[in-house]
């Protein structure tokens, strides 16, 4: 009897949640009523018409920096996670074996249809530095695309293809979802395939520091390497965000997920369909928040604007602001240091702006030519960067950068160079070097860059090397003498 009464129960309570999404459904806006009646008759639906506008990118990227698979083979051998501390941003699920020493790498991320004719919206970081990427389409033809631009400020690049009418999926706006509401994220994670994964808007106008520039969406939609430039959806299909980053300990979801807002991603694509790029402002400073203290301290009422903390000595802002100005507008906008760099990239290059400032104490009007906003500077560990030889030492050594260092946990390191490779029977590999170890000093002198051990000496028993090394986060000081001195356990 009482099987049948919770056969009985469980039976009817899908009825009663359809009854209660029609009555709803009945009374409140068409958006409304259709993501309720998603929710209570699950995604399946959702999913179908949707995911064959989503697309896996594969990448075959350029050249690893020799430092990179340096400080990768080092961590290989201690078994620390370099991973979560090279990158945040979902460079996706590898292909090939990352231990090996081969000179090119693949990677994975996600993309989705925003025209018929092939137009493919993914994110930058994804496609940076590759040498050829393709797109996987949902009905599994493998096809090459052309990148028609990448703007690094958003993060969002453009592809196209050659295959025919594709489905498409339609950039909505964030503002059609509020902080509760449920969405979808699609896309390839981990390289396993396209996965669908659901959760909430968990905040809104969230600013990371490698990006001041977006306001991200959060969400807690299991979001992991490979759903890089998939779509966030609102449960009527259209896309709201562009999923970009995590923050994340272990390097896979816990919950905080980042995705670019679908209408900033509007913004820039016909920029970059067209030019390949986007045009935007910069002045070339830098700025802090005001304080009650520094109000103070500059005479001012109360905190207000952005106190200029450095002026580019070949920016466009050179002679016309101070480093002790007080920023309080540009044009018509109200400046604040949060908002400083989004009101700035919005300005149009090559123009002149009035902006107001607080100098000594008096405020004033001074006139602003804007500058375009730089590409970002090549960062070696994408752009193979090549290693040295010294035949001083018989080993390879590569510069290194702020990540490389924090990999190899040598983050406090000012500078340093990464062995990367070494010959068998040469002083260094005599001395105990390894593939990964940092030298920061030879004798006295720190080392830079590789060009200050390039042309060293040779050393001998009777004139050895003295030779700063870390390894696994340990200093020690080394003396190479060209025999087989071991000096590490």
């Amino acid at each position: 009897m009482y099987p049948n009464r919770r056969s009985s129960v469980s039976s009817a309570r899908p009825w009663s949640a359809l009854l209660l999404a029609a009555l709803l459904a009945a009374l409140l806006p068409p958006s409304a009523s259709s993501a309720i009646e998603a929710v209570a008759m699950g995604y399946a639906p959702l999913v179908r018409r949707v995911a064959p506008s989503v697309v896996t990118v594969m990448v075959e990227e350029q050249s690893v920096g020799a430092g990179q698979r340096a400080a990768a083979r080092a961590n290989a051998d201690t078994g620390y996670d370099a991973v979560g501390a090279l990158i945040r941003r979902l460079l996706s699920g590898a292909g090939g074996n990352q231990a090996g020493d081969d000179r090119s790498s693949a990677a994975l991320g996600s993309g989705f249809v925003i025209r018929a004719d092939g137009l493919i919206v993914t994110n930058r970081h994804v496609i940076v530095g590759a040498r050829v990427v393709r797109v996987r389409l949902a009905d599994g033809r493998e096809v090459p695309a052309k990148i028609l631009g990448a703007d690094a400020v958003t993060d969002i690049a453009l592809l196209r293809v050659d295959a025919g009418q594709l489905p498409v999926l339609r950039l909505g706006t964030s503002e059609a979802v509020s902080v509760g509401d449920p969405v979808i994220a699609i896309g390839n994670p981990f390289g396993l395939g396209q996965s669908v994964s659901a959760g909430i808007i968990s905040a809104r106008a969230r600013t990371l520091e490698d990006d001041p520039y977006i306001d991200f969406l959060q969400t807690d939609a299991a979001i992991n390497h490979g759903n890089s430039g998939g779509p966030l959806l609102a449960l009527d299909g259209t896309v709201v965000g562009v999923t970009s980053a995590i923050f994340s300990p272990s390097g896979g979801s816990v919950g905080l997920g980042f995705a670019i807002p679908a209408e900033t991603v509007a913004s820039v694509i016909g920029q970059l369909e067209t030019h390949g790029r986007v045009e935007r402002g910069y002045l070339g400073i830098s700025a802090q928040s005001v304080t009650p203290v520094l109000a103070k301290a500059l005479g001012m009422k109360k905190p207000a604007g952005a106190l200029v903390t450095s002026v580019d000595t070949a920016g466009p802002a050179v002679s016309t602001l101070w480093v002790g100005d007080v920023l309080l507008g540009i044009g018509k906008s109200t400046v604040t240091f949060k908002n400083l760099s989004k009101i700035t990239a919005r300005l149009t290059p090559n123009s002149l702006v009035v902006a107001t400032v607080l100098r000594g104490g008096t405020q004033q009007s001074v006139g602003l030519t804007i500058g375009r906003l730089p590409e970002p500077p090549s960062d070696p560990m994408l752009t193979g960067d090549e290693d040295t030889w010294v035949p001083a030492l018989g080993l390879g050594v590569a510069n290194t950068t702020v990540d490389i260092r924090k990999a190899v946990k040598a983050d406090t390191e000012a500078s340093a160079l990464i062995v990367t490779e070494l010959r068998p029977a040469g002083p260094g590999a005599l001395a105990g070097l390894r593939v990964g170890d940092l030298i920061t000093h030879v004798g006295s002198k720190q080392l830079v860059e590789v060009a200050d051990v390039a042309k060293i000496a040779k050393p001998t028993p009777q004139a050895p090397l003295l030779v700063r090394v870390i390894r696994d986060g340990q200093a020690s000081f080394v003396a190479v003498t060209g025999e087989a001195e071991i000096q590490f356990p």
